[in-house]
C-alpha cells in the first residue's frame, strides 16, 4: 500500500509518518474518552483529568499501532524486504512494503509478528495496571493503563480476523499458499474472504445507523468499505506481479528516448522539449554517454529572464540507483523502484550508456492488453 503523510520521526531506521486523517481520529478518540469512557468507568474525577486521560489515551494508542507495524517492518527487514516507512491513517496503520513476501514462511512470520507484539504489549500494560491497582496508584494512571492494555488486545484480536489484507488474512493466505504452491490462487481466496468480511461490516454498520447508533454505525460502514477495497486492491497487485514477473526491462523500454545535451539552454528545454513532449524528466547525454538527467522540479524556480542564459549542465541531477535500471533487470524491480520513489519514468543504462527509457504508462498498456487477451 502506498500512502503519503507527514514524517514525525524515525524508529530503527523506519520513517514514521502520519496521514492528516489520523489527526481527525486522534481528536475523536480524545473526545470520546474524555466525555464518555473514562467518566463512565471512573466517575467523580475533575473534568480536566478526563481530558488529560483522553489525550494520553490517544497518544498511547498511536504508539501501540506504531509498535504493531514496527514489528512487521523488523521481520520484513530480516527477510530482505524493503519497507519505505510506517504511516498511520484514519483506519489504523500500515507498513509500506514495496514488494510481496518471497515465500509462505516469510508471509507467516511477517503477519504473525504484529498481533504477537500487540498481545505482548497488552500483557505488559495489564501487568502494570494490576500492580497499580494493588498499590493504590491514583485512578488516572490506573485507568489509562487499563484502557491501553485492552486496546492492544483488541488490536491483536481484530487483526487476527482471517480477512485479507488484515494480519489474520495474510496468515490464512500463507497457509493456502503453502498448500497449493500458488500465490495468485491463495490471494484470490483470501481476498474474497476479506471482501465478504467488508460487506458484513458494511451491513452491520447500516443496521446500527437504523437502530440509532449513528457514529458507531458509520465507523463500521467505513471500515467495511476500506476492508473491501483493500482486499480487491491487494489481489490486483498480485495479478499484476504474476503477469509481469520474469519480463526484462528491455521488453518495455523505448530505445529512442528524447534526450538533451548539457549545453541546451533552459529556455530551449522548456519550449522545445517540455512543452512539446510533456515529459517531466529528460536524460542528459554526450555522444550516448549518460551524464545525468534534468527534471521540471530542477528548473521550475529559474526566472524566465535567465532561462536563455542558463544551461542544463548547471541544473541537472546525477544518475544513480534511484532513477536508473539495467536492460536485463526484472520489470517488477523497475515498478517497485518507481513506486518507491514516486517516479513514472526510469533511464535504462548499460556500461554507462543510455540504452532506453522505461515508463509506467508503457508497462500498464502492456498489462491491460495481456489481461484482455487472457480474459
Amino acid at each position: 500500500m502506498n500512502t503519503k503523510g507527514i514524517t514525525l520521526f524515525s524508529l530503527f531506521g523506519f520513517k514514521v509518518k502520519i496521514d492528516l486523517s489520523w489527526l481527525i481520529l486522534g481528536l475523536l478518540i480524545t473526545w470520546s474518552l474524555a466525555k464518555g469512557v473514562f467518566p463512565y468507568y471512573y466517575p467523580g474525577l475533575p473534568t480536566a483529568y478526563y481530558w488529560y486521560m483522553g489525550a494520553a489515551g490517544a497518544v498511547g494508542l498511536f504508539f501501540s499501532i506504531v509498535l504493531h507495524e514496527l514489528s512487521h517492518s523488523l521481520v520484513a527487514r530480516k527477510y530482505g524486504l524493503q519497507i519505505r516507512g510506517i504511516t498511520l491513517f484514519i483506519f489504523g496503520g500500515v507498513a509500506e512494503m514495496s514488494e510481496e513476501p518471497k515465500s509462505p514462511r516469510v508471509e507467516l512470520a511477517m503477519a504473525a509478528a504484529g498481533p504477537a507484539s500487540s498481545i505482548l504489549i497488552g500483557a505488559a500494560l495489564y501487568g502494570a495496571y494490576y500492580a497499580c491497582r494493588i498499590n493504590q496508584v491514583p485512578t488516572p494512571v490506573t485507568g489509562l493503563l487499563g484502557y491501553l492494555a485492552l486496546m492492544n488486545f483488541i488490536l491483536a484480536g481484530f487483526n487476527l480476523i482471517p480477512a485479507f489484507p488484515l494480519d489474520g488474512g495474510r496468515i490464512f493466505r500463507s497457509i493456502l499458499w503453502k498448500w497449493k504452491k500458488d500465490l495468485r490462487w491463495a490471494t484470490n481466496i483470501a481476498s474474497k474472504l476479506g471482501s465478504i468480511a467488508g460487506i458484513g461490516l458494511i451491513l452491520y454498520g447500516i443496521v446500527n445507523v437504523v437502530m440509532g447508533n449513528f457514529i458507531g454505525g458509520m465507523w463500521y460502514f467505513l471500515i467495511g468499505m476500506f476492508l473491501r477495497s483493500a482486499a480487491h486492491g491487494s489481489y490486483q497487485q498480485v495479478v499484476i506481479r504474476n503477469t509481469l514477473e520474469g519480463f526484462p526491462v528491455r521488453r518495455f523500454m523505448n530505445q529512442e528516448p528524447v534526450t538533451v545535451t548539457a549545453d541546451t539552454s533552459i529556455e530551449e528545454l522548456v519550449e522545445n522539449f517540455i512543452y512539446r513532449h510533456h515529459y517531466k524528466m529528460y536524460p542528459v547525454i554526450d555522444h550516448e554517454k549518460l551524464l545525468g538527467c534534468i527534471t521540471i522540479k530542477d528548473i521550475k524556480h529559474v526566472p524566465k529572464e535567465k532561462r536563455s542564459i542558463s544551461n542544463v549542465r548547471s541544473f541537472m541531477s546525477a544518475c544513480g540507483p534511484d532513477n536508473t535500471v539495467g536492460p536485463d533487470d526484472d520489470v517488477m524491480d523497475a515498478l517497485a523502484l518507481m513506486n518507491r520513489n514516486r517516479a513514472s519514468r526510469l533511464m535504462v543504462v548499460q556500461d554507462g550508456k543510455l540504452t532506453g527509457m522505461i515508463s509506467l504508462k508503457d508497462i500498464m498498456n502492456f498489462l491491460a492488453v495481456k489481461m484482455d487477451l487472457a480474459s
